[in-house]
């Protein structure tokens, strides 16, 4: 997956190429050859490091970071993530002109409009994930897993695992999966708010499928977003960035501390080429604990918005600069996230913010730019009260806030998974193929007495064939369908199929 800006590409990285097991380390050595002031020598010790003598040979003390522990712990609790996509069929419908042509003089045919089946061949992937507890939950990328039919787990002692998803979060581009196991090793969960620039960092990973890979290298920055452009602007970015080497087959793979810590999960590299150039980018704990906590306990994030939109006010000076070189407005500040807009029924707007002020803190934590806003605003949950710092005609003040969720209220937000239409479903088997002629299909075989299907007339054993014009063959093609209605402006699910009988039904069930 690439999303292309200008010359450089941000590049998803899920991997499909075999290889070796590779395991690398780092090595901090002090040396000055340029400096005729100063000359490395030996310190006298058995252990070979070297310390840099002065002009008057006074010893410095020179650290050592020993990151092989926590590459140890890091390999252990990092998994490999191997998805496989069925091939799917859809039916297009398509206007023919001839047969539209053949309807109008001879009264047959079907007024031009044709079908023809589009099918899509089966397709594999692999990436990482990282085990957070040991009762077998894991996390790893959304775009890792997203759409996949069977996710494959191989630990770092070489068990394999299926594992199923817990829950997705594209906004966040994270998922959680559960294979059935216990006793598994973890890494514990740091605070990614404690990193500092400059301080050492592991990542841990399975990139082209050199399975149980370190690399090491530096916080290069904090709060970093790459993409100038939004797929449903609703993407949340704010990235450790790292220059330890993260290549395709990292994704979901550990950004891990000196302590042996997770700290974040690799997600992307930014690069002219589509292959690692010094930049790699992880999604800090701080957004994927609540990502986490809301998928194992709702199914879905319970996204908090603070209900405006804007940007970074230095962004928004050069703006206004560069349309007008004369522009000099003084806001008392060169930080903070310049509000362009307000959301009508917003959490902002209800507490009095305006277009014009500047978020300079939420909660006593500076906000700078609007990575930062975003960030902290992920924490929270609907219905959670901040305090807002801003500055307004050059003065400051805070504003209580109470933050609602995309619906504009406080209520806990339903997961747009199967389970909320209130059925059970499975895949028919050969034998009912054989015996009721069919080639494909998802059978109900529990239906709840409040359940949108039943509402809508559909009985037990129902074997759903079509879903919004697309061929069902499996359950999760069934859910994809489903997710893709409930995001739709109509809000509708179509279904066609027959009962064990031969009758056939059509139904329309509105969804929520």
């Amino acid at each position: 997956m690439k999303r292309i800006y200008g010359t450089l590409a941000l590049v998803a990285l899920v991997s499909g190429v075999t290889g070796a097991v590779t395991f690398s380390f780092v090595h901090n050595r002090l040396m000055d050859d340029e400096n005729p002031a100063q000359t490395v020598k030996a310190d006298g010790n058995d252990d070979g490091f070297m310390t840099l003598a002065s002009k008057d040979d006074t010893p410095k003390a020179h650290s050592y970071i020993d990151l092989t522990e926590a590459a140890e712990k890091g390999c252990a609790a990092v998994v490999y993530i191997k998805v496989t996509q069925n091939g799917t069929t859809r039916i297009q419908e398509y206007y023919d002109p001839f047969d539209d042509m053949f309807s109008q003089f001879f009264g047959r045919g079907n007024g031009g409009t044709q079908r023809r089946q589009i099918q899509t061949p089966k397709r594999q992937g692999a990436g990482s994930g990282v085990i957070i507890s040991s009762d077998g939950y894991i996390v790893t990328n959304n775009h890792v897993v997203e759409g996949a039919d069977d996710i494959e787990i191989t630990l770092n002692d070489n068990r394999e695992f299926k594992a199923t998803v817990v829950g997705l979060d594209a906004n966040t581009d994270l998922a959680l999966l559960k294979i059935d196991e216990k006793d598994l090793p973890t890494l514990v969960i740091g605070d990614s708010d404690d990193l500092k620039v400059g301080e050492w960092v592991l990542a841990v990973g399975n990139p082209f499928n050199l399975k149980s890979t370190v690399t090491a290298g530096i916080v290069s920055a904090k709060a970093r977003k790459i993409a100038e452009g939004s797929r449903t602007g609703n993407e949340i970015e704010s990235y450790i960035q790292t220059d330890a080497a993260i290549n395709a087959g990292n994704s979901g793979g550990a950004l891990v501390n000196s302590r042996g810590e997770l700290v974040g999960i690799n997600a992307a590299l930014y690069s002219q080429t589509g292959s690692f150039t010094g930049y790699g980018f992880a999604i800090p704990t701080t957004i994927m604990k609540k990502v986490v906590t809301d998928l194992k306990e709702y199914g879905a994030v319970q996204r908090a918005l603070i209900g405006i939109s804007g940007s970074d006010l230095s962004a928004y000076i050069d703006d206004q600069k560069s349309k007008d070189e004369k522009w000099n407005k003084d806001f008392g500040t060169n930080e903070g996230v310049y509000v362009a807009d307000l959301i009508e029924n917003g959490a902002a707007k209800e507490a009095g913010i305006k277009e014009g002020d500047v978020i300079v803190s939420v909660n006593d934590k500076k906000i700078s730019k609007m990575s930062e806003l975003q960030e902290v605003i992920t924490r929270y949950s609907p219905g959670d009260k901040v305090s807002v710092g801003l500055i307004r005609d050059k003065k400051e003040k805070k504003v209580d806030v109470t933050l609602k969720n995309g619906q504009g209220n406080t209520k806990v937000v339903k997961a747009q998974n199967l389970s909320a239409l209130g059925a059970e479903f499975k895949e028919i088997t050969a034998d009912q193929k054989k015996s009721l002629n069919l080639s494909n299909g998802v059978q109900i075989t529990k239906l709840d007495n409040d359940s949108p299907l039943r509402k809508m007339g559909v009985g037990n054993n129902f074997i759903i064939m079509l879903a919004n014009n697309v061929k069902i063959n499996t359950v999760n093609d069934l859910e994809r369908v489903y997710k893709s209605a409930c995001e739709s402006e109509a809000k509708t699910l179509f279904i066609w199929g027959k009962y064990p009988s031969g009758r056939t039904g059509s139904y329309a069930v509105e969804l929520e």
